[in-house]
């Protein structure tokens, strides 16, 4: 898929596919809202705001309030994509998150999944 459709993805439609991903596995909204405050710098009532508002997935980590320096700490592979091969700093900001959710879903401790 372009950068740039999924830049312009509306937030509110890949919040609940990420929750649901993490649902399956027995995970919980919280959780991913504690992945996604610990990579962004958002509050819950800030995710919650933007769910509620039109804002783009570029936009939502474009505006990150305090992107979490541990996060060049993510390793791996993503879609069969290293993460340290993403040019766009952009889509290896979105590509981060999905990261931690797939952790997340895999059962991974939280501990270890934001790399403390």
């Amino acid at each position: 898929m372009d950068n740039q459709k999924v830049f312009a993805m509306e937030f509110s439609r890949v919040y609940p596919l990420l929750v649901a991903k993490a649902e399956r596995k027995s995970r919980t909204q919280q959780e991913v809202d504690q992945v996604i405050c610990w990579l962004t710098g958002y509050t819950p009532a800030d995710i919650a705001r933007a769910v509620a508002e039109p804002t783009g997935y570029g936009d939502f980590f474009e505006n990150a309030p305090a992107p979490n320096p541990n996060r060049t700490k993510i390793t791996g592979s993503i879609c069969g994509v290293k993460l340290a091969e993403i040019e766009d700093p952009l889509m290896r900001e979105i590509r981060y998150l999905d990261k931690l959710v797939d952790e997340l879903a895999k059962g991974k401790p939280m501990e270890k999944i934001l790399r403390t």
